[in-house]
């Protein structure tokens, strides 16, 4: 579809001449719309609710919801909720969870909570006597948020931290207020912007205005949560005898698994190819949660990007050691995610998530966010250092190859037996149904 002019006030229209306006530019305009109105909820009221999430809403867009069953917890047996659409990868999360179940579980802890945001400005000034004159304006700021702030310092939160941050040397008159907060259970992105844009404000007045600087002229930029969350942390790790591996696969002894296993992440720690498609087997499993609880997995995503990039360098998130006859394999890593405000207590199937892991705090969600991901990336690279991740993948993706091919229920099942003991490819899938096809033809 080609828009060959600009449409005017689109987000005014009705959702009916959205609609409109939008089949109106393909061929088959009455099915496109029949397509659209198939995937409303039944519920109107419910609809509504998700039209009002976003902009210019149309319909919903369906992703599979699913469930990893018996994720061993520091003790506590957890079924957690995954959206995902790719497949094998709830799968992996489940066998990974049923392999570590009876080796010790999985252990998570929270090493640190702090979320940052900055006020961006520009100054020619003197930043020593601003710094002198710091502890008046903090208080200044301080008091300035205190209304916003009330709240959540009786839920034990706030601002735990303000220091004035130097980078003229990477940027002429660039300087950074930076506040450190703690947000409790929820994420706090619009409670931290909000502290902000005060802070902004008062900042710019403090220098411009109250006479104690020779050079004002101070200069907000913008004022704006960071994302990248360093000192917002939980580690996770697995542990067990090596001798736990006997039985992992038919060709390789317990001592040459935790081997391979051990150079697999070496190289994901030296290779920036390899660590890319690593870590992203780490997110294929926290994203499915974040997203399952109505948190933000781009902001996730983006943090764990960086914190691997942290060394100036590209590396693997999870870390192995395998020595004395234990095999210990662990993930450290940033997960700013909250169980209140936002979607998470709006969104029904959000709050059916939180629900079924038993209505967690943000700080047991981060560990059964981080556990989940372990779990993955370790199904990846038991896989990947035995049989192969095609094996188990295709077997898995068996099914979208014949509804690609429009297979029968009838064709399904004989094609999940055919290829039991046979490599699935998707050519080997069509030459398989084509042949169903013209057997029952004859």
């Amino acid at each position: 579809m080609i828009q060959r002019s600009v449409i005017k006030g689109f987000s005014k229209f009705s959702k009916e001449q959205k609609i409109d306006t939008i089949a109106s530019f393909l061929t088959s305009s009455d099915e496109v719309k029949t397509i659209i109105k198939s995937f409303w909820h039944s519920d109107p009221s419910v609809q509504t609710l998700f039209d009002e999430f976003s902009e210019n809403t149309l319909t919903n867009y369906f992703m599979p919801y699913g469930i990893a069953p018996n994720v061993n917890i520091n003790g506590y047996m957890y079924m957690v909720p995954m959206v995902i659409e790719e497949s094998s990868v709830i799968a992996a999360a489940s066998k990974s969870a049923k392999f570590w179940a009876p080796n010790g579980g999985f252990k998570s802890e929270v090493i640190s909570t702090t979320k940052v945001g900055q006020v961006h400005f520009i100054w020619h000034g003197d930043i020593a006597r601003l710094r002198e004159n710091f502890s008046i304006l903090t208080q200044i700021l301080l008091e300035r948020s205190s209304s916003i702030t009330a709240n959540m310092e009786k839920r034990g939160g706030g601002v735990v931290g303000m220091e004035i941050i130097d980078k003229t040397h990477e940027l002429e008159g660039y300087y950074q207020l930076e506040v450190k907060f703690e947000t409790v259970d929820s994420m706090g992105a619009n409670f931290i912007n909000s502290c902000l844009e005060e802070y902004a404000t008062g900042l710019k007045s403090f220098v411009n205005e109250s006479g104690l600087f020779e050079e004002t002229g101070l200069i907000v930029i913008m004022s704006i949560l960071s994302n990248y969350t360093p000192e917002c942390l939980v580690k996770t790790w697995v542990e067990c005898d090596i001798s736990a591996f006997e039985n992992i696969d038919e060709n390789l002894s317990a001592e040459e698994f935790a081997w391979k296993f051990e150079k697999a992440v070496q190289i994901a720690t030296v290779d920036v190819f390899r660590a890319t498609t690593h870590n992203k087997g780490i997110f294929n499993g926290i994203d499915a949660v974040i997203l399952a609880t109505g948190n933000d997995f781009r902001a996730v995503e983006a943090c764990g990007h960086a914190f691997a990039s942290r060394s100036g360098k590209y590396r693997s998130l999870t870390e192995v050691e395998v020595s004395d006859n234990t095999f210990r394999y662990s993930l450290t890593m940033p997960l700013a995610i909250g169980t209140v405000g936002g979607l998470t207590s709006l969104h029904p199937m959000a709050k059916l998530s939180l629900a079924i892991l038993g209505n967690p705090t943000a700080r047991e969600l981060m560990q059964i966010a981080s556990t989940i991901g372990l779990a993955n990336n370790f199904g990846a690279l038991k896989s990947l250092t035995t049989k192969g991740i095609q094996v188990g993948h295709m077997k898995m993706h068996l099914y979208n190859i014949l509804n690609v091919f429009g297979a029968t229920e009838a064709e399904k099942k004989s094609a999940v037996e055919y290829f039991k003991k046979r490599k699935v490819t998707y050519n080997a899938v069509q030459q398989f149904v084509e042949a169903l096809r013209s057997a029952s033809l004859q």
